[in-house]
């Protein structure tokens, strides 16, 4: 009973990202106002428990977990390793506690920035994916329920002309072939989300510029930017941190990195490195940032600057991207039913003509 609800206890954790935060920002706060690691759990254990008359609280069986790991010697990295995702644990040191403020202080900026171009991306994709579904169930209504009762008052023998002969022929496909319509947009999905993390090479680059594909380069190179920042203010080498997130990312971000760090190993900056690839990646404005500000001091603060604005701009354009695809299949739709009433109303009249 005990490892289900520790089981369960992690997934709720890793789930509730807004609350998972909100203590990841209390924690800093009590470790900078003096607090030890371990008074500063056990403060938010008490909390979290209600002063321990709900000691079963997920939340709270995670501070005792963490408390009971740091007590076995563990560092605070590896005690929270399977409660905060994996992409979390790469922001936390563990070297002392100044750091480990800075980390949590990082992790709750990193995260809050993903969840951000990830609900704008989320807004990109779904809303055009919802409205093409509406469009093809719209041509297999009218076909259902529109077509077969003026076909049968027209007569087997009557041909219809025009756009009431288009939209005839396609509800009549439509509803013949529904299933391997279905089937086929279906794979075409599937196999348009499975390459975004995991096509790579050239062609990828070319396709890029392109929805969702797109999308997805903002969204992961936002996501690497603000870790990147992160790591690189906590004190890690660019090199060691690059290493790090390549080690850790898809195969699409790994297959960027990895080709980076081949240039940085040559002696080239990060921005110069980045150019080198030739993978336009994240875009050449900030490529062109980043190899300006290799050459400067404060590297980390500038990076962490520049991802910050990276971030900010990236939501507007997905805000613009989704707005664009939204405004697309909207006239997609309204367009599918003017031709609907067109195609209706001449096959009115033709049955009309045919019957005088």
């Amino acid at each position: 009973m005990e490892k289900l609800e520790i089981l369960y206890a992690k997934m709720v954790f890793k789930l509730n990202t807004d609350r998972r935060l909100a203590l990841i920002r209390k924690l800093a706060s009590l470790l900078r106002n003096n607090f030890s690691l371990m008074d500063a759990l056990s403060r938010i254990e008490d909390i979290e428990s209600k002063n321990g008359r709900k000691p079963d609280e997920p939340f709270a069986i995670a501070m005792r977990m963490w408390q009971k790991n740091l007590e076995m010697g563990l560092s605070f990295a590896d005690s929270t390793r399977g409660w905060l995702p994996d992409s979390e644990i790469l922001l936390v040191t563990s070297a002392n506690v100044t750091d480990l403020v800075i980390s949590l202080e990082n992790l709750d900026r990193v995260v809050n920035g993903i969840t951000k171009i990830k609900r704008a991306m989320r807004n990109a994709i779904a809303y055009p994916l919802f409205l093409l579904a509406l469009t093809f169930g719209i041509i297999v209504m009218v076909g259902v329920y529109l077509v077969p009762p003026l076909t049968s008052v027209a007569g087997p023998n009557v041909v219809f002309g025009g756009a009431a002969g288009i939209l005839i022929s396609v509800s009549q496909f439509c509803i013949n072939y529904w299933h391997v319509i279905v089937g086929f947009m279906l794979v075409v999905i599937f196999l348009v989300w499975a390459s975004l993390a995991n096509w790579r090479g050239g062609l990828r680059t070319l396709f890029d510029v392109l929805p969702p594909w797109s999308i997805y380069k903002m969204y992961v190179s936002v996501g690497w930017m603000m870790s990147l920042s992160a790591m690189v203010r906590a004190g890690v080498a660019v090199p060691d941190a690059m290493r790090t997130l390549a080690d850790n990312s898809n195969r699409y971000l790994r297959d960027i990195l990895e080709n980076t760090l081949q240039y940085i190993a040559n002696g080239d900056n990060l921005g110069v490195a980045l150019d080198k690839t030739g993978r336009e990646f994240p875009n050449d404005e900030i490529i062109g940032d980043l190899t300006i500000y290799s050459e400067m001091n404060d590297f980390g603060e500038n990076v962490s600057r520049v991802a910050n604005d990276y971030l900010a701009n990236s939501v507007r354009k997905m805000d613009s991207v989704s707005s664009t695809l939204n405004s697309v299949g909207i006239l997609l739709v309204s367009v599918i039913i003017a031709w609907v009433v067109l195609a209706t109303f001449q096959m009115q009249d033709q049955i009309t003509m045919m019957l005088s």
